[in-house]
């Protein structure tokens, strides 16, 4: 066995190149950075199946403002809300985007709503 000191090729212990993320123009805004965070929501299989069945039609717009609300929501610390529309009401994980279940307003007035620590009224 050879007791020496070799010299290790320079390249050897070298680190990985580290690249940097770009960073956000100082001319962007507050709004669009939050818009450009904000994720799609998201429908489980479930819901999406309780809204076919149940006859729920909720329109692009409608998806949209119920995202934004989702996301102050879970700005505010609510991680699962019932959203009420006045065609119908949709159990949503804030935390994971996620709406859970839907039914329609008819079946919603006679249900006890339980594990959610948010509410959101939507009027359209």
């Amino acid at each position: 066995m050879d007791h020496r000191i070799h010299q290790v090729p320079q390249n050897a212990l070298q680190y990985p190149a580290v690249t940097k993320t770009k960073q956000s123009d100082a001319t962007s805004s507050f709004q669009e950075i939050l818009t450009q965070q904000q994720q799609p929501l998201k429908i489980s299989k479930h819901a999406s199946q309780r809204l076919t069945e149940r006859n729920i039609h909720i329109d692009d717009k409608q998806w949209q403002m119920i995202g934004e609300k989702v996301q102050e929501a879970k700005e505010k610390g609510i991680t699962d809300s019932l959203i009420v529309t006045n065609k119908a009401a949709l159990l949503v994980n804030a935390k994971n985007h996620t709406v859970v279940t839907a039914m329609d307003r008819e079946e919603a007035t006679s249900r006890i709503f339980t594990n959610i620590n948010g509410t959101i009224l939507i009027n359209d």
